[in-house]
């Protein structure tokens, strides 16, 4: 090998291990903030035991110059595991109530569904506006609707598990908590194409047995900021001013794609989404970095 052909590869392979170290920086990014305690490590792993909780009730953003749709759906993190293999996930003692502050983020977010009377007009205004969100479903509700869950896989959005029948989380033993998220992951993995790596507690009622089994089941806890209170139907002005009101740098918002007469919420979503976006905020979803 002559010089130039020594100092040819020499440069190539310089240039590779530049795009390497830039590939892994990228990866790097942020979780939710939390305002619980230190976490203990899942059952997968092993760690010293902490001290049991008490049920905890949920509470309940520099970016470069882009064309909006760009930045609207630009994502938190990294996608979630792969498919079939759940991530060893830190057990929480509470669920994350928001995001960072990056900027003015904030997450839109739907339970109960997919509801084939509501989900539909919901997912038609968030791609009107180019803007993705995350859908907490129920199982029973996805097992028949997974054309749904393709269409939110489809189109961007994040689906997260919210149990399979929408019990009292924190009334049920160990095994019935395990069937209610096994289930609706078994679901969400098939209609989605990867297991969820978000889960949330019905009427946000949380324990240690609940942490400990979404936990080992792959997925963090997630709560919310601004309850829109629309499972009250309190008229679709009244949910829009809730959400104005309540946002902020961070915020999740709770909303509802099913479990009652969720017109009022459809109506809602058309007039707050494009005043939170000409206020200038990023409606993005949380995706989490998996090691």
């Amino acid at each position: 090998m002559n010089k130039d052909q020594f100092l040819s590869r020499r440069r190539a392979l310089l240039a590779g291990a530049a795009a390497l170290g830039a590939a892994g920086a990228a990866g790097a990014v942020q979780l939710l903030d939390a305002e619980p305690g230190p976490p203990v490590r899942s059952s997968t792993a092993p760690a010293a035991p902490a001290a049991p909780a008490a049920p905890a009730a949920g509470a309940q953003a520099n970016r470069a110059v882009r064309r909006p749709s760009a930045y609207r759906l630009q994502p938190i993190a990294g996608y979630g595991p792969a498919r079939g293999t759940p991530a060893r996930t830190l057990v929480r003692r509470e669920p994350f109530l928001r995001l960072s502050d990056r900027e003015r983020s904030m997450v839109l977010s739907f339970d109960d569904g997919p509801d084939p009377r509501y989900t539909p007009g919901i997912l038609r205004t968030l791609k009107a506006h180019d803007v993705r969100a995350m859908f907490f479903v129920c199982g029973e509700m996805a097992a028949d609707h997974k054309d749904l869950l393709r269409r939110m896989s489809d189109e961007g959005h994040v689906v997260g598990n919210h149990t399979w029948s929408h019990p009292l989380m924190t009334k049920l033993s160990r095994s019935a908590i395990r069937s209610q998220m096994e289930r609706t992951c078994e679901v969400i993995e098939e209609a989605y194409g990867e297991r969820p790596g978000w889960f949330r507690a019905p009427y946000g009622a949380w324990n240690r047995a609940v942490f400990e089994v979404g936990a080992d089941l792959g997925m963090e806890p997630l709560a919310w900021t601004v309850d829109t209170l629309d499972w009250k139907t309190p008229g679709a002005g009244y949910i829009e001013r809730r959400v104005i009101k309540g946002a902020g740098p961070g915020v999740v918002v709770l909303a509802h794609d099913a479990g009652g007469n969720r017109s009022q919420s459809v109506r809602a979503l058309r007039d707050y989404l494009p005043r939170l976006l000409d206020s200038g905020y990023h409606i993005t979803v949380p995706r989490r970095q998996i090691s």
